[in-house]
């Protein structure tokens, strides 16, 4: 995460046609057109930032072959330790550099650690001419073993595993989601000592929402900001998926190169896992210019995704001890795991109240004498089934509906919209500029999200679920059309200088359709095709059948295995709260016997 802006208040807009926009006028860099713009945009978010070929100085690193144990690349700093020139360290085995108890620590280390994984502790020990005491941390990838090696410097009062169960202690009994957050932010900030710590939370277009934060009195809040997505391009989130923590104690370093730069085959070295990478000069530029001199994030993961984001930031660098950088990722885990298990447990509420009137729906269904015409009697129970305010049915060329639905017109868009995106499956947007096909345009009837749904493509029948738009008045973190400056040739990007609080109210946008609403929406097809087509379609209609028993039984094993990874954590739960989860382990392993007996009983 970036570092938040001074507050200045700025004029209200609507939601403007950023990619029109120009880039904006900086003392060395300027404005060219759109399309170099929008050509620079592109080169910054595919920076190879992980094939750095440097580190930053606050630690040294060597990278070794195995099993012969022989240096293949060094650090340019590692002659600090060695008393020689990183090019005359490669080539030479492992044990003229360490004593045989490193290098014996170092080996279990890299057996326990997978290609691609987290760095693994391996031991601590004297090095260098003064027989400081540093710490080393091992992870494998390219086929070599790296070894990174920190100094100790104040080692910790607790080590990694007693700090951080003493920062868990403090929040298991915090049932509230908002003071959870702000007890997280607390937690962070007074045991690594930042200035200012933000829960940062990713939305569903990759922008970010600071909704906790913990600071020292003088320091401006920044509290409700939002960053655009490109402040954190792509490449970025990938890497925070890989390597949950991320330090840079002094953003003036200047980067230790690797020595050779390359593999033997000429490809970069992958630095995505390695504590010591070196990080874009352009984030550097960044928080340089906010005046921030140190910064730390640990990322919170949510069943596979990158949730958001605990940010750090301090005025002056900052080192922070491995044990402490040790607890701050134990911490995150257990705060990833605590919200994944409040997001499942609603997720599963949300899911069960639906799948009811779905159920209610089909047995309603089950026993009418003409199925396809009882569904226009039954729209209430599909506006249930797919959360919404209001569901259109087009069936025969005729309309019918209940709810909150647009004019005929407003209809006759989402049609047009289908055909001209070729829609053969379940599609939404929350966005009306997509379905009226004018962005500045709003519905008369309030209404901006649709979700299509497709009961016969070849007939033309459809039905549509829509929500109501929500204007929402943004505080962003400076003008989000306006997140890089370019120099005068358009191919050089720079990090912006105003950072100045920007106000919008956003317009014709809905409550996004999440990945639950999409998966409600293909069960209630299958349901509606197996159930109102049933008569004309004779023996398909055990096919039919097989596609939502196998959609039902994925479903309910994903449940179970995210509930199996989170019990891994309960120890780190309150009784309460572990017992939730235990009960929701016993109710979809009943659910899935039960679906297993049936596939049985329909194969016999």
């Amino acid at each position: 995460m970036q570092q938040p802006p001074r507050p200045l208040r700025c004029a209200c807009l609507h939601w403007p046609k950023r990619a029109s926009r120009l880039p904006p006028r900086g003392p060395d860099m300027q404005p060219t057109d759109a399309v170099d713009y929008q050509r620079a945009l592109a080169q910054c978010a595919s920076e190879p930032i992980q094939y750095a070929a440097a580190i930053q100085p606050s630690g040294y690193l060597l990278s070794c072959s195995a099993p012969d144990w022989v240096v293949r690349h060094a650090s340019a700093n590692c002659s600090e330790l060695f008393g020689q020139p990183a090019r005359e360290l490669c080539g030479l085995g492992l044990g003229k550099l360490l004593d045989d108890a490193m290098i014996d620590a170092v080996a279990r280390a890299a057996a326990d650690s997978g290609v691609g994984q987290r760095p693994v502790t391996a031991c601590a020990g004297n090095l260098g001419p003064r027989a400081e005491i540093f710490e080393f941390a091992v992870h494998r990838e390219d086929n070599l073993v790296h070894i990174e090696i920190e100094p100790q410097g104040m080692r910790a009062r607790l080590g990694a595993n007693e700090l951080s169960q003493q920062m868990i202690a403090r929040l298991v009994n915090v049932d509230d989601d908002d003071q959870f957050h702000r007890c997280v932010a607390e937690q962070v900030r007074l045991v690594t000592g930042f200035d200012r710590v933000m829960v940062y939370r990713f939305l569903h277009d990759d922008a970010g929402d600071v909704i906790a934060e913990s600071r020292v009195g003088e320091i401006d809040p920044y509290l409700g900001l939002r960053f655009p997505a490109s402040d954190i391009p792509p490449q970025a989130r990938a890497l925070y998926l890989r390597n949950r923590i991320r330090v840079i104690s002094d953003v003036d370093y200047r980067p230790v190169p690797l020595v050779p730069a390359t593999l033997p085959n000429g490809r970069p070295i992958d630095l995505s896992q390695h504590a010591l990478r070196s990080v874009s000069p352009v984030h550097l530029a960044y928080l340089r210019n906010m005046g921030v001199a140190a910064s730390m994030s640990i990322s919170i993961v949510v069943d596979g995704r990158l949730w958001g984001l605990i940010a750090c930031h301090h005025r002056t660098a900052r080192v922070v001890p491995p044990a402490v950088r040790g607890a701050a990722d134990l911490f995150g885990m257990f705060v990833s795991m605590r919200i994944a298990a409040r997001e499942l447990q609603r997720t599963m509420t949300y899911e069960d109240l639906a799948g009811a009137s779905r159920d209610h729906l089909e047995s309603r269904l089950v026993h009418a004498r003409m199925p396809s015409l009882a569904l226009t009697t039954e729209l209430n129970l599909l506006q249930h089934a797919v959360p919404s305010e209001g569901v259109a049915m087009l069936r025969n060329g005729e309309w019918s509906s209940t709810g909150r639905v647009p004019t005929r017109a407003g209809l006759d868009d989402v049609m047009t919209w289908l055909r001209r995106i070729g829609a053969a499956g379940v599609v939404s947007t929350a966005d009306i500029a997509e379905w009226h096909g004018q962005r500045d345009r709003r519905s008369d009837d309030g209404l901006a999200g649709v979700l299509a749904l497709p009961l016969d493509t070849e007939c033309g029948d459809w039905l549509l679920f829509f929500r109501r738009e929500q204007l929402e008045d943004v505080r962003w973190a400076g003008r989000p059309d306006e997140p890089f400056q370019i120099d005068a040739s358009g191919l050089k990007v720079g990090p912006r200088t105003s950072f100045g609080t920007w106000r919008e109210t956003m317009v014709g946008h809905a409550r996004p359709w999440s990945t639950t609403d999409l998966r409600l929406a293909e069960r209630l097809r299958l349901m509606l095709k197996h159930r109102c087509t049933a008569r004309d379609t004779g023996p398909s209609i055990g096919t039919l059948a097989g596609e939502r028993a196998q959609l039902e039984l994925g479903e309910l094993q994903n449940s179970l295995d995210q509930l199996a990874l989170l019990s891994h954590g309960l120890r780190d739960l309150d009784s309460a709260h572990a017992e939730r989860l235990l009960l929701q382990v016993q109710r979809l392993q009943q659910q899935l016997q039960v679906s297993l007996g049936l596939e049985s009983s329909r194969d016999t």
